[in-house]
């Protein structure tokens, strides 16, 4: 079941990765409502994965289409249609890429930046009001935590196997 644990452990382990799976699920909810109202609406709306595309520009810089449907798990067609949307309402731009002039790389335009930078502030105060009433150890301590669970999620693939449960 899960190598180094007796059968117990093991099956406390289990029963507490089904919590916490629990828990993730109600959180991925509770984000993704909250995204939707905090995020910037443009003149046309942007769908929540234009967003996606913008906050990536912004924060890991100029980028081609398909790195982005990489690492927004999405197909070229999709992140083009958004990508395309994002243009039309001023928010990023098409460049040529500086490794090979014939290809072109997305990057964020200034008015990009600005609502990006609006929604984060949105976000962040929010969040501060979230965690007012929290010590600040828990607040460090959270932080910590989902760094070193976001690390373990980046490092670890899952296994297609299901593990045997006794």
């Amino acid at each position: 079941m899960t190598a180094g644990l007796d059968p117990t452990a093991a099956a406390g382990a289990f029963d507490d990765a089904d919590r916490l799976g629990t828990q993730l699920v109600r959180f991925m909810r509770l984000i993704n409502r909250t995204k939707s109202q905090l995020s910037e609406h443009g003149p046309g709306g942007l769908e929540r994965l234009a967003y996606a595309v913008l906050f990536c520009l912004v924060h890991d810089g100029p980028q081609r289409t398909g790195k982005l449907a990489e690492h927004l798990h999405s197909e070229i067609s999709t992140i083009s249609r958004q990508t395309r949307s994002l243009v039309e309402h001023g928010l990023i731009e098409r460049r040529a890429d500086p490794i090979d002039g014939r290809a072109c790389v997305l990057a964020a335009t200034a008015e990009g930046v600005r609502i990006f930078e609006r929604t984060r502030r949105r976000r962040n105060l929010w969040m501060a009001e979230l965690l007012a009433d929290w010590p600040v150890e828990e607040r460090s301590v959270l932080i910590d935590l989902l760094d070193r669970f976001n690390t373990a999620i980046e490092t670890t693939p899952p296994r297609i196997a299901e593990p045997n449960r006794s």
